[in-house]
């Protein structure tokens, strides 16, 4: 068998009431994509949902476990490290509790592999505000912050803090990736921001962002005010840094 060229990532902590339908889902599609769950010490059992899953998907489904909440940004650097590793060309990351659509990952994967960005990303605001079932203050704090961000970084990327995103292999193997600082949702705006100082092409799909149903969510007022100020330290820093360029040509 062919071996597939796109995987996705899916960190999980406390996600038994949506991993096994995610995991299903993203197997459902026509294209393959393969799955990494990386799982920080979930005391709910989620690990062990995936490893009986791995069973049925023993080419397809793949685990990291950590000891302990690590932090977002560290488990897709681990992430991203072992897909390098593995040589797939696609790496995806998307959440486990479906506030991501699985259908969309086609649509990222085309963008990429057909259009030829380096960078997709399933973006909430590129046509309007396409949110679901979030409160009111919560669209507004994630729509505003994404502005803040673009006129601090001048980042021309409309949701700066999606984490619904497709990335060719090369821009991971070209940032510097355990130079990457922030943990939290900070994190998908270092990565965008350092992708686009690096000479890589984005490209923001629309998507429909739904919140999740099941399971707690890990937002905190921390994360936000990481977002905030971090955008500013991000920015002064890029006046004193070095970013090493995209090698190969663009695709027209």
């Amino acid at each position: 068998m062919e071996r597939a060229d796109s995987i996705v990532i899916i960190p999980t902590y406390n996600e038994k009431e949506n991993i096994e339908n995610i995991i299903r889902a993203v197997f459902g599609l026509e294209k393959e994509f393969h799955i990494l769950v990386i799982d920080d010490g979930s005391p709910d059992g989620t690990a062990a949902i995936v490893k009986r899953l791995q069973a049925t998907y023993p080419d397809r489904l793949h685990l990291i476990e950590r000891k302990g909440k690590l932090g977002l940004g560290t488990a897709y650097i681990a992430g991203f490290h072992w897909c390098i590793e593995h040589q797939y060309d696609y790496i995806f990351e998307m959440d486990a509790d479906f506030s991501h659509n699985p259908d969309d990952l086609p649509r990222l994967y085309a963008a990429c592999a057909t259009e030829g960005y380096d960078m997709s990303i399933g973006s909430r605001y590129v046509s309007g505000v396409n949110v679901v079932n979030w409160p009111m203050g919560r669209v507004l704090m994630s729509y505003f912050a994404s502005k803040y961000v673009r006129f601090i970084t001048g980042l021309k990327v409309h949701d700066t803090t999606a984490g619904f995103v497709c990335y060719r292999r090369e821009v991971l193997e070209t940032i510097a990736l355990d130079k990457i600082r922030f943990k939290g949702y900070a994190f998908q705006i270092e990565m965008k921001f350092t992708a686009y100082k690096c000479g890589f092409r984005i490209k923001e799909v629309p998507v429909i962002f739904i919140n999740r149903t099941l399971g707690t969510s890990k937002m905190s007022g921390g994360i936000f005010g990481e977002a905030m100020f971090g955008v500013i330290r991000l920015k002064l820093d890029s006046w004193f840094k070095h970013y090493p360029q995209r090698q190969t040509p663009h695709q027209s």
